[in-house]
């Protein structure tokens, strides 16, 4: 059987932002998988990875952890990149996010002695800052569950299709509460006819099949749909190309309970038949009218 090529990925990022799940889901596809290793010993790895004939692909986990030492690490990954094939991969959450893990976990943050948690954070982010600019794939984790992040690895080290390797969430909010503040495009449709002045949808959403063929049946919504549809579907290729990972498309009406609602999940639909991996969330579906 031919030998695979030799490969080495190398996870870092933010304590909390979900390193541990990564290493496992790439343990779980065939990686030896190594957490925490010295930075010296990180060279010896990728030779073992290389020239042994049972270990052509490893993981390891790299993080704030190391302390001092991990000052050295991107010489040493300048280094790998000459010698095999490396990843880079740097995960991160929010802020908010991050808080709610520890609270949850009851664990203390690796910088949080003296300190607070969101201090430690804080801390962490600005140190690992130039490790982060030499990622491949930097992949926020705020939205992912346990197994949406497992299957977006999957997706992304199984060598899957192109647009398998972008995940795509498409949000519905509604202006009076703010736009999402990780939206990268937003798009906002309080110029379609409103249906929350019908008093027969008022307490309905976009998710209601009536709400929703009332507002897709104007010329505008349809011209929309299409026009938008098109601009993703030439976009899409060329931030994969540039390596994001994921990307926010954001949708937002006066309330964010009818014509968001309904116009992303269309969005979502089109994306998901043209092959992309595609999540809808609505912000703001259960706050009031």
């Amino acid at each position: 059987m031919k030998r695979r090529q030799p490969e080495l990925v190398i996870i870092t990022g933010l304590s909390g932002s979900g390193k541990g799940t990564v290493l496992k889901c790439l343990e779980d596809q065939g990686f030896y998988a190594v957490d925490n290793l010295p930075v010296d010993l990180i060279p010896t790895l990728a030779e073992l990875t290389r020239d042994s004939p049972r270990i052509s692909r490893a993981a390891l986990v790299v993080d704030i952890r190391l302390g001092r030492d991990l000052e050295r690490f991107p010489e040493i990954y300048s280094s790998l990149k000459r010698k095999i094939r490396t990843t880079l991969v740097f995960l991160e959450a929010e802020e908010e996010t991050l808080v709610r893990r520890f609270s949850e976990t009851r664990r203390p943050h690796p910088l949080g002695k003296g300190r607070g948690v969101v201090r430690s954070i804080r801390t962490e982010r600005r140190q690992l800052e130039p490790i982060r600019a030499l990622a491949d794939h930097i992949i926020n984790t705020s939205k992912f569950n346990v197994h949406d992040l497992r299957d977006y690895v999957r997706q992304l080290f199984e060598g899957a299709s192109e647009r398998a390797k972008i995940l795509i969430w498409v949000t519905s909010f509604g202006y009076r509460h703010g736009i999402p503040p990780d939206s990268d495009l937003v798009f906002d449709v309080r110029f379609l006819p409103n249906p929350n002045y019908k008093p027969e949808f008022r307490n309905l959403t976009g998710r209601n099949p009536q709400v929703a063929r009332y507002i897709k049946r104007f010329p505008q919504t349809v011209e929309f749909i299409e026009r938008i549809t098109e601009l993703l579907i030439y976009l899409l290729p060329h931030y994969i190309e540039e390596g994001k990972s994921y990307l926010t498309i954001s949708f937002g009406c006066t309330g964010g309970h009818h014509r968001s609602v309904a116009i992303a999940d269309e969005i979502r639909r089109r994306l998901a038949r043209a092959g992309y991996q595609v999540k809808t969330t609505h912000r703001d579906l259960a706050k009031p009218v």
